[in-house]
């Protein structure tokens, strides 16, 4: 979401070149892997994170893994995103949940969503990789059928996989259910990775109405070491708008 205005390509070292020592994005397949490592490899950078494939983007799908209609097409999916994530070193990936399909009970989803994320976490762990679940807003897309983070805390609690994890959107969580602070305390020991923006907007924090710097001293407080992905679309360029990380206290 962020160089857009480069090709996604030479996105690796324009991030380099702004001080970052690690990038994700949400899909690799569409590139060899060869080219994705090449370029890692050239700027340093590690890469974090990517998305396990969601179905049809350009048709609407956001992932597929609620849906008892697309298991045997979601099981395909995880052995092509494990494939990409070891060429790669990437040991997490993100499990879209997806809409929920119309005349399905939701908790016919919630059960497919956790045997599908058994299946998925099982055959991660072979790798040393963790699944991540994000809560996502239905503002940005309506009927995704997982979106607040209690939710995601009872579908881990039933898939029963240590390697299923959180991951926490400050931006999407904001829009549904605020109470940030307390939020990311309680779900901190389960969090595997966070990401952020602003919001009215979605843009770089110091845009909106978000206290980023409280949130970044909690998170400082609470000794929280993993990743945060910067998840936004910037206001004007992204090189021009990267002042945020000192003003905002998140460092150079």
């Amino acid at each position: 979401m962020l160089f857009t205005d480069l090709p996604f390509l030479d996105r690796f070292a324009a991030a380099r070149q702004a001080g970052f020592d690690a990038v994700e994005f949400l899909f690799p397949y569409a590139y060899d892997p060869d080219q994705l490592s090449e370029r890692l490899h050239r700027h340093q950078l590690q890469l974090v994170l990517h998305n396990m494939p969601p179905g049809d983007w350009s048709a609407g799908d956001r992932g597929m893994a609620c849906d008892p209609r697309r298991s045997d097409e979601f099981r395909v999916g995880v052995q092509q995103a494990i494939a990409f994530a070891t060429e790669l070193g990437v040991t997490r990936l993100h499990c879209m949940a997806g809409k929920l399909p119309g005349g399905l009970a939701p908790e016919r989803a919630h059960e497919t969503l956790v045997a599908n994320l058994q299946y998925a976490a099982d055959r991660c762990q072979e790798h040393g990789i963790r699944v991540l679940i994000e809560p996502i807003n239905t503002y940005d897309i309506p009927g995704y059928f997982l979106n607040r983070s209690g939710q995601a805390l009872d579908i881990i609690d039933a898939c029963a996989r240590s390697n299923v994890w959180l991951q926490y959107d400050i931006y999407h969580m904001q829009r549904m259910e605020g109470e940030l602070a307390n939020t990311i305390r309680a779900c901190l020991p389960r969090i595997g990775h966070m990401q952020l923006a602003d919001t009215p907007g979605r843009h770089e924090p110091g845009t909106g109405e978000i206290n980023y710097p409280f949130l970044f001293q909690l998170l400082d407080e609470l000794g929280y070491d993993g990743w945060i992905g910067c998840e936004y679309h910037p206001l004007a360029g992204t090189a021009d708008g990267l002042g945020w990380l000192a003003r905002q206290g998140a460092g150079g």
